[in-house]
């Protein structure tokens, strides 16, 4: 531990050092594209957004009883997810509803409960919590407050959350860990297109109700060839996306290429191996996969956009603390965004980005 530490280099975070390393506005990330399992057979170059829609296509293509609906999604949605989806199936299947979140989370509730398949979008995630009533007293609780009697297990909730290089305070929140506050519900988070369709089929196909966040900087900028035909990716299942002996990292969306980086700049500058974990879904968390990473590497690193007061990143860290105590060579460390609301050209500075990152891994070596 101590000869490791004695040759790390200093990590800058100063300004000269920020724009030397070129974080500039847009990605602070390069995306690494993946290959999809060839027994899913043909593919199709797609990217994030593409890949939503395809999932939606291939539900609505499928089962009778499928609606989507939500802000503008009859005209393809700000984000294009839903563009071809009603001339394909029709105004009764897909269409928009009045600019009102809680009307859309309680209506697809009750379409849900009445037994059909249910795909709601909420337009930006950061518009979601005048229906958080609704999910928090209805949906989360619907069938155990029916003794299993009754249930809206087929509802599904998408929205895009998080940074997506000028959305400023309004269009850029990562509201993920109120919802893994709520019992009877399931959060999952893609971090590509491969992986978005086959999670967001998950979902649509789980008997439990989900929601779905979509990392919106990821919808033109990552890029796959994703599988044609309908396939699904298990839901509480985190993914080792490198394996590593010194740290554990652990993300999920975005964060996860982010931390691409932060591993590669960690072996490179640092002499640090690094293990990656993508979580993929925070509700239920695979306890797991990262209980056995943080066992074997003895340190852990948990990034994400949020705040970091009551960030998801608290909930995984008093766990790991909790049932990993006696591997650890070093506490958990939390890099998140600040407790502040989020800024528009200080974004950069903000986000958990590379820089800080190496930080801590640092810190984290030489405890």
């Amino acid at each position: 531990c101590r000869s490791l530490a004695a040759r790390l280099g200093p990590v800058c975070l100063d300004a000269a050092s920020f724009s030397r390393r070129r974080l500039s506005f847009g990605p602070q990330f390069v995306y690494t594209p993946e290959s999809a399992d060839k027994s899913l057979g043909e593919t199709s170059r797609m990217n994030l957004f593409q890949a939503v829609t395809s999932a939606l296509d291939n539900t609505l293509a499928n089962d009778p009883s499928a609606v989507v609906f939500g802000e503008d999604v009859a005209f393809g949605g700000v984000f294009r997810c839903t563009v071809g989806l009603k001339d394909k199936y029709g105004k009764d299947r897909v269409f928009n509803t009045p600019l009102s979140e809680q009307g859309i989370v309680g209506f697809a509730i009750g379409h849900a409960v009445a037994g059909a398949t249910t795909v709601a979008e909420i337009q930006f995630g950061d518009y979601i919590f005048p229906a958080f009533d609704q999910i928090a007293n209805e949906a989360s609780k619907y069938r155990y407050r029916s003794g299993n009697h009754f249930n809206c297990g087929s509802l599904t909730v998408r929205a895009p959350i998080g940074a997506v290089g000028h959305g400023a305070l309004y269009h850029s929140q990562s509201p993920e860990g109120f919802f893994a506050h709520l019992p009877g519900i399931k959060v999952v988070i893609p971090r590509g297109p491969i992986q978005a369709k086959g999670l967001l089929l998950a979902c649509i196909n789980d008997p439990d109700p989900c929601f779905y966040f979509e990392p919106k900087i990821l919808y033109r900028s990552a890029v796959e060839d994703v599988p044609v035909n309908g396939y699904v990716l298990p839901i509480g299942k985190a993914e080792v996306l490198i394996e590593g002996s010194d740290v554990t990292l652990i993300g999920y969306g975005t964060q996860v290429h982010v931390l691409r980086e932060v591993a590669r700049l960690a072996q490179s500058e640092l002499g640090v191996s690094c293990e990656l974990i993508d979580m993929r879904t925070i509700l239920p968390f695979d306890e797991e996969t990262v209980y056995a990473s943080v066992c074997k590497t003895g340190r852990c690193l948990i990034a994400h956009e949020a705040p970091l007061t009551g960030g998801f990143g608290a909930e995984l860290a008093a766990s790991v603390q909790e049932h990993c105590f006696l591997n650890l060579e070093a506490p958990v460390r939390r890099v998140a965004g600040h407790d502040t609301p989020f800024p528009h050209i200080f974004e950069n500075f903000y986000l958990p980005h590379q820089r800080r990152c190496l930080a801590a891994i640092k810190d984290l070596i030489g405890y």
